[in-house]
């Protein structure tokens, strides 16, 4: 019997009788990451690590939330746990689960840049790898971060000197924090959603050294609402809360915006190929740090990614998961009115 099973609930350690992001509540949850479809309401027992533990609080409330640091074991009924940086978002984790010399890494989501905020991803040795694989096609290839920033101030720069206000559509957990020093260059007039803002203070309340924003709210001062810079999550779009920032243009930050005519067809004004999720050359970079013998590929393109591990000479399967894409399909559960 493996080490970990696929299981209706998600991926389960059957000699250590917890689950790695159940989509289902459980007894005891390993929670890989904050983001809604890794991290769900109704387990009795959490573990995350540190950074985690407080977006955990905001978003699912008061339960019973253990955390730990990187590569700190702790050992549930005699399965050895560590949790390794995946750089997706701020506390974002892959998971190490050994028993009798077999070990499983986890990995969530992940990204291999380095963005400064969410930790630097690290290549984890094990037997079996499972992976995510949601831009798992040769085509999605990532600019620099520095790059794609200096693109965004530009943008940003371009709509001041035409009177107009900037509007970034981004997820609230992850990509908007991220943004925030980019914006912070070139203005320090940054307005943001409520559900950005909560995450935000969440954060600021953690100890996290954020710039500054301002919630837009029915008492924001009309001054400070034109030639502004906003964040905003995909649910925003179409809104009548927009209106309020005209003359204005969007600008949507996802890695589907890789894809020619996307942002198009999003009826957005520009698009920017900002991603928290690995690209493809990033994923075989992750797989082949890992020296893993067995490769599973998630959420996304996993047939595709796996065929392709296959043709390498790597033993790879897909497995079936509830998990979404927080990019621009998982609704934003932390919304307020705004």
């Amino acid at each position: 019997m493996p080490l970990i099973e696929f299981s209706n609930c998600g991926f389960y350690c059957r000699e250590g009788d917890f689950y790695i992001d159940p989509w289902r509540p459980v007894e005891r949850a390993l929670i890989t990451h904050a983001h809604s479809d890794h991290a769900r309401w109704g387990s009795k027992y959490y573990l995350c690590h540190h950074d985690t533990k407080p977006l955990l609080q905001q978003r699912l409330g008061n339960n019973q939330y253990e955390s730990i640091g990187w590569n700190a074991p702790v050992y549930i009924n005699g399965v050895r746990i560590t949790l390794h940086p995946a750089g997706h978002i701020i506390g974002s984790a892959q998971i190490r689960v050994e028993s009798g010399g077999e070990v499983w890494v986890i990995s969530g989501d992940y990204k291999i840049e380095n963005d400064g905020l969410s930790g630097a991803f690290e290549p984890v040795q094990c037997h079996t790898f499972v992976t995510e694989s949601t831009f798992g096609l040769p085509i999605y290839h990532w600019k620099p971060q520095a790059q794609i920033f200096s693109d965004i101030q530009s943008w940003i720069s371009k709509n001041q000197a035409e009177g107009k206000s900037s509007i970034l559509i981004a997820y609230s957990l992850g990509k908007a924090q991220r943004l925030l020093p980019c914006i912070a260059e070139v203005t320090d007039n940054i307005l943001v959603h409520g559900a950005i803002y909560n995450i935000h203070e969440a954060l600021i309340n953690a100890g996290w050294n954020l710039p500054t924003v301002q919630k837009v709210s029915s008492e924001t001062p009309k001054s400070l609402l034109k030639g502004s810079v906003v964040i905003a999550p995909s649910s925003a779009e179409g809104s009548p809360w927009m209106k309020k920032f005209a003359p204005y243009e969007i600008g949507i930050c996802s890695g589907w915006m890789q894809v020619r005519g996307a942002f198009r067809r999003k009826n957005a004004d520009a698009g920017f190929s900002l991603s928290d999720h690995a690209d493809w050359k990033g994923l075989l970079e992750a797989v082949k740090g890992t020296g893993a013998e067995r490769v599973y590929a998630t959420h996304g393109f996993q047939f595709a990614f796996s065929r392709y591990l296959r043709e390498q000479g790597f033993e790879a399967g897909e497995v079936r998961t509830e998990f979404g894409n927080e990019e621009t399909t998982t609704p934003d559960h932390t919304a307020s009115p705004p």
